[in-house]
Order: structure tokens, then C-alpha cells, then sequence
């Protein structure tokens, strides 16, 4: 076979993979807006104190039982024991947050997402987040750029993303700098560090959201810049860096100024901005 039609096919089977997940992220959003209208969340503590909700849990199932169909292995934040050793040589694999923003799910806001990131050699190629009370799609594809539609059709495809829907960025008001934080952590460092931003950039606006929405204000050209100084899993982000990463952005460790990297032994992402 050639060069030309391996790619070829090779492409295919990259937006094959992308169709899977873009259905999976919408059917997981219509349960999830089951739950979240019911109010009936089940709330329980995992062992790191974080919240689990009913949500998290049905939306995990769905995703996984559609995505695992491809042959490839899921690593999930519900699925979080999967050992190292077991994982370390994945050389494709899906990374899935099925309820970014549980805390916001809780408080019923509206801020939380279904994450879903297709991983190659440890890198995000491919993500699609879907934030279910608004019905926002947004889809990232490594070469084929990112577009956002507002849908609750669990049968769209990226064909469909790329022809009806928003292309990524969109044009933004240069005259003011956006900055945007977390909802849910907002510590001292981050208050540092846009002081700091002020200084080259007076004319600052600074804006809040939860869950993976401030990655996809990056990507959408609605925010300038958004520093994380607090925890964060390789779940909460691959989904985002790949959209982010098919507009010319990206997301850097603060220590190193390299690329967020995945599927490390210990799977607690360092501090980050992305823009």
C-alpha cells in the first residue's frame, strides 16, 4: 500500500474513532441531564474526598460500553485503579472524564462537561467535550482542526461538526486581555500571577468558570490565557489540550514550559497554563 493511501486510511479510522466519541459524549449527556433534572444525585465520598455522583457513575458506563467496541483500552477517572504496569505501553487508548466538574453538577450551575480524549503515544489527538445542560459540543482533531456546535443528536459526526458548526477560534476583542480561573479554585498564586499578567496587560478582564469550559474558552478565542495552580488528573485536561492543540494553542507545565505529558506513573497532572 502507498504512502498516500495509507494515510488515507489511517484517517478514516482516526475520524471513525472521533464519530464513537463525539455519540458517546451526547448519549452520556442526555443521562446525565436525567439525573441532574431528577435531583436524586446519590452523592458518596471517594477516598480522596471528592464527590461521586450517580451521574458520574452512569455516564462512565455508557462511554465505556460504546468506546471499548473500538478495541481499545479506556482509562477513565472512575476506572482510576487500572495499575502502571498495565498501562504503561498503551500506545492508543481513550482518556475519559465522563463528569468534569462534579462539584458543579452538585451545585447545579451548570459548568460540568463529558471529557473525552483518544490518546496516541501518550499525546491527546483528538478530544470532544460536551457540556450537557447547554448542549455545546466542542470536537478537536489533529490536523483537521476544531469546531463547535450546539446539538442534543446523538448520531453527529465530525463531517457534520466541520460543515454546520462553528470553526475554531473565533475572532476576539484584542483591546482587553481575558484571563480566566476556576470557579471552584481561585488561591493566592493565581491572584499572583495575574497581577503579574498586569503588568504587560492593563486593560485585564478575569473571568470564572468550572470544569473544562476554560479550555474551551482557549480554544474559542473567548479568554487570553488561563493559569492552573491547583490539582488536577490527566482526565480533567486531556479532552481540552487536544482541542486546544488543533488551534494553534496549547497547554505547558509552569515548571518546565513543555506540554502537559500523559499515562505517567503518577496520573496528578503539575501546575499549567494554557493559551
Amino acid at each position: 500500500m502507498s504512502i498516500e493511501r495509507n494515510g488515507h486510511k489511517n484517517r478514516l479510522q482516526l475520524l471513525e474513532k472521533i464519530d464513537l466519541a463525539l455519540h458517546a459524549a451526547v448519549k452520556a449527556g442526555h443521562k446525565i441531564m436525567r439525573i441532574y433534572k431528577s435531583g436524586e444525585f446519590g452523592i458518596e465520598l471517594k477516598e480522596d474526598r471528592s464527590l461521586l455522583t450517580l451521574a458520574d457513575k452512569a455516564s462512565h458506563q455508557i462511554i465505556s460500553e460504546l468506546l471499548k467496541q473500538r478495541g481499545l483500552p479506556v482509562l477513565s477517572e472512575e476506572d482510576q485503579l487500572i495499575e502502571y504496569p498495565l498501562r504503561k505501553n498503551w500506545d492508543c487508548y481513550w482518556l475519559v472524564d465522563p463528569v468534569d466538574g462534579t462539584k458543579e453538577f452538585v451545585n447545579r450551575n451548570g459548568e460540568f462537561t463529558v471529557n473525552i480524549a483518544l490518546m496516541q503515544n501518550q499525546t491527546p489527538v483528538a478530544g470532544v467535550i460536551y457540556v450537557p445542560v447547554t448542549q455545546e459540543l466542542y470536537v478537536g482533531v489533529q490536523g483537521e482542526g476544531a469546531y463547535k456546535i450546539e446539538t442534543d443528536k446523538m448520531d453527529i459526526r465530525f463531517a457534520a461538526m466541520k460543515e454546520q458548526g462553528l470553526k475554531l477560534p473565533v475572532s476576539k476583542d484584542k483591546s482587553v486581555y481575558t484571563v480566566v480561573g476556576s470557579r471552584s479554585f481561585m488561591n493566592q498564586e493565581t491572584k499572583d500571577f495575574i497581577d503579574t499578567l498586569r503588568k504587560d496587560y492593563p486593560n485585564i478582564e478575569v473571568l470564572s468558570r468550572g470544569s473544562s469550559l476554560k479550555i474551551c474558552m482557549i480554544a474559542e478565542g473567548k479568554a487570553d490565557i488561563y493559569p492552573r495552580f491547583g490539582p488536577t488528573m490527566e482526565w480533567d485536561t486531556a479532552a481540552g489540550h487536544a482541542i486546544v492543540k488543533a488551534v494553534g494553542k496549547n497547554i505547558y507545565q509552569l515548571d518546565t514550559g513543555s506540554p502537559l505529558e500523559y499515562n505517567k506513573q503518577n496520573l496528578l497532572n503539575p501546575f499549567f497554563v494554557v493559551k
